[in-house]
């Protein structure tokens, strides 16, 4: 127990430099826990003490998948169904997008330029098509732009894009069982019956009973991300739906979202993102930089060249318009997943995982910093706070 303690302790030290050295070189405090992470995980190999990490420990296991689904569901939390309605074009034809134009590309780049085989070729494929909704939400919620339309519609493309990633890899790789019709069964009587019942525990205990809606909330995703898992599916995307579907609740109390996101922000999702940074072989990647470096341009060129032209019929901002292509050109949390399934699968070996892992969190990191750097829309800070959200938690999220 002392070495767990002791090992929490270290990471969260790790923590609270990311977030100096975030402040300090103006950057997201997301991503640079990503690098401090890949930085550690570089260290402990070359002193041989990456067994010391534990970074496949149980304890650290759970706490990162439960930060990742937490930091799902306020993902969708944030997209009320009525603002989204008006903006249903514009996230459906981009998240598609963004989800076939890298597929294909990358498909191509790793079967006809690598050598892969097919099967590794198409595991590439749906693994780099993704964009990264953990990435995209904690820096969504760093600047502020959750807030506004512009942040709803980028949050709600993620949603989709990532969405074609699953369906893609169960339609190519995981057969559709009874399973799956169970899972997808229980979600649709969720649609039906979840708000309702939240309500009504909310109308009747939650200013009696200590923290009710915590609880409520953590049995309802982990619950959904058992059936997930038993399903040959993913916990984060039913957490991404139940944060839709709570949306118009959760807006009614912005001081319990706030605690939320606390929890969420403070405690879970550093050690996801340093433990995502820590998991990449950077010596694989040095062994072989050439297939790094063309697996990385094709799925941010294919990124940029199949978005920017849909994107500029949506916004008309250039700040915009590149702003919103870069963080679609992300990828973390699904390109993993999907890499680990083909590792698992034996779809593909450990050199082609380290290469396709170290692509995603690259992209994680690298589009993400020129995006902020070089094309940040200041300017929509500047606009009206949407209905849901009183002005004084705009200020308190901004400081986040």
């Amino acid at each position: 127990m002392d070495s767990i303690y002791t090992l929490a302790a270290f990471w969260f030290l790790a923590a609270v430099l990311s977030t100096v050295l975030a402040n300090r070189l103006k950057i997201s405090i997301a991503l640079m826990e990503i690098i401090v992470g890949a930085v550690v995980g570089y260290a402990a190999f070359h002193l041989n003490f990456t067994d010391k990490l534990s970074l496949n420990a149980d304890w650290l296991k759970f706490c990162t998948g439960v930060g990742a689904i937490l930091l799902t569901f306020l993902a969708g939390a944030e997209l009320n169904p009525d603002v989204m309605k008006s903006k249903l074009k514009e996230v459906s034809i981009i998240g598609f997008i963004g989800f076939l134009a890298p597929f294909i590309g990358c498909f191509l780049i790793a079967y006809y330029l690598i050598g892969w085989d097919m099967q590794a070729s198409l595991l590439c494929g749906i693994a780099l098509s993704t964009t990264s909704m953990a990435v995209v939400y904690a820096v969504m919620l760093e600047y502020g732009f959750n807030t506004t339309e512009f942040g709803k519609g980028i949050l709600g493309a993620c949603f989709v894009n990532d969405l074609g990633t699953v369906i893609g890899l169960g339609l190519i790789f995981a057969p559709f069982t009874y399973k799956t019709l169970i899972f997808i069964s229980v979600t649709i009587v969720l649609i039906f019956i979840l708000p309702w019942i939240t309500d009504f525990l909310i109308r009747h205990f939650a200013y009696k009973t200590a923290a009710i809606r915590a609880k409520w909330i953590l049995f309802v995703l982990l619950s959904m991300g058992v059936l997930a898992l038993w399903s040959d599916s993913e916990p984060v995307l039913p957490a991404y739906v139940i944060g839709m579907l709570l949306a118009k609740t959760m807006e009614k109390d912005g001081h319990f979202v706030r605690r939320l996101r606390t929890l969420t922000v403070g405690f879970l999702t550093p050690l996801y993102f340093l433990r995502a940074g820590a998991l990449m072989s950077i010596p694989a990647v040095v062994a072989a930089p050439v297939i790094f470096f063309v697996l990385f341009a094709g799925k941010v060129v294919s990124k940029i060249f199949g978005l920017y032209p849909i994107i500029q019929n949506f916004r008309d901002d250039k700040k915009e318009k590149w702003y919103y292509t870069l963080l679609m050109s992300t990828g973390l949390t699904f390109g993993t997943i999907s890499a680990l399934f083909g590792l698992s699968h034996n779809i593909i070996s450990q050199a082609q995982y380290s290469y396709i892992v170290g692509v995603v969190i690259a992209s994680a990191v690298v589009p993400t910093l020129i995006a902020n750097k070089f094309f940040l829309p200041k300017h929509l800070l500047e606009e009206p706070v949407l209905d849901d959200q009183a002005p004084d938690e705009k200020d308190i999220i901004n400081k986040l």
